[in-house]
């Protein structure tokens, strides 16, 4: 009896699994977290790249501050650094545009689905800079050379200042190649996400937008998608 009993009691956790992962595939949660800047550990899935990895020098970092409010403590994301236009004597690269930087996503293990979602939400305190929110999708449309990952790109701007949540369609993200907008009919596929990003240049971005050589700073709470439309 005691195998039959044990039997059945497999069957029965067997089919309680089955009623969640379908339920949960039907009807997913209305937002998910991509990434939370609250413990010292985010940073490892990151990493920093610059115009100094071409003889540029400017140069970026990528903190975990702490602060305090009404006695609870929080953890935040700081992306800062500096932004020059000049190039190191000697250099043997030449490249045609300096002045920039960026933190990228270490690959995801294999690929996050985001194909319930609409659009990405990010909770931000910027510096008036325009800066470029980047999603990379496994390379489906099969471009002749091209073997990386397709990248899809939309503006981030916010005013220097108090704390703000921008919402970015989905649609809005448009498929780029080398940092320049590709010229074809295409759609981003959500359900092979392998990384994001967040980057700058010290020329162009919206109008109005702060822009130049200098110092720069973006504060990170979280980046999460969510269906919004």
């Amino acid at each position: 009896m005691s195998r039959l009993r044990a039997l059945w009691q497999a069957s029965v956790n067997a089919t309680k699994r089955a009623v969640v992962w379908n339920s949960e595939d039907l009807f997913p949660p209305s937002e998910r977290f991509i990434f939370n800047f609250n413990s010292k550990d985010e940073v490892n899935k990151w990493h920093l790249y610059s115009d100094s990895e071409y003889g540029g020098l400017s140069s970026a970092s990528l903190e975990i501050t702490d602060s305090v409010s009404g006695g609870d403590t929080s953890s935040t994301g700081v992306f800062s650094g500096n932004l020059s236009l000049d190039m190191s004597q000697g250099s043997p690269w030449r490249i045609r545009r300096s002045g920039f930087c960026g933190m990228r996503s270490k690959k995801f293990d294999g690929y996050i689905d985001l194909d319930s979602y609409d659009t990405i939400a990010m909770k931000l305190r910027g510096d008036g800079r325009t800066y470029i929110s980047t999603i990379y999708t496994e390379n489906w449309v099969n471009s002749p050379g091209q073997e990386e990952d397709n990248s899809w790109q939309a503006f981030v701007y916010v005013p220097h200042g108090s704390w703000r949540i921008l919402k970015i369609p989905l649609d809005s993200y448009l498929p780029t190649w080398k940092g320049n907008v590709i010229e074809a009919n295409m759609e981003m596929n959500p359900s092979r996400v392998v990384g994001m990003s967040l980057s700058l240049n010290a020329e162009g971005g919206i109008p109005g937008a702060k822009t130049g050589p200098g110092d720069f700073r973006l504060d990170v709470d979280w980046i999460k998608a969510m269906r919004a439309l």
